[in-house]
């Protein structure tokens, strides 16, 4: 079998509610994963601030 390409690091530490970072090897600084808008009424996530959300990143990643 074939080795593999490349493998994915990703640590996550979940912070206060839906609010999670991540960071990906080899970079430092970490993402910010979270929620806004109609989807924190959605789920009556209160939070202090807007934070973009998985799929926004999702988005992102496959518009580009």
């Amino acid at each position: 079998m074939a080795q593999p390409l490349y493998v994915s690091r990703v640590r996550i530490k979940k912070l206060e509610g839906p609010h999670r970072k991540a960071w990906i090897e080899p970079f430092e600084e970490p993402l910010e994963f979270g929620v806004h808008g109609p989807i924190a009424e959605f789920y009556g996530a209160r939070t202090a601030e807007p934070i973009p959300t998985t799929l926004d990143y999702v988005v992102a990643a496959t518009g580009g």
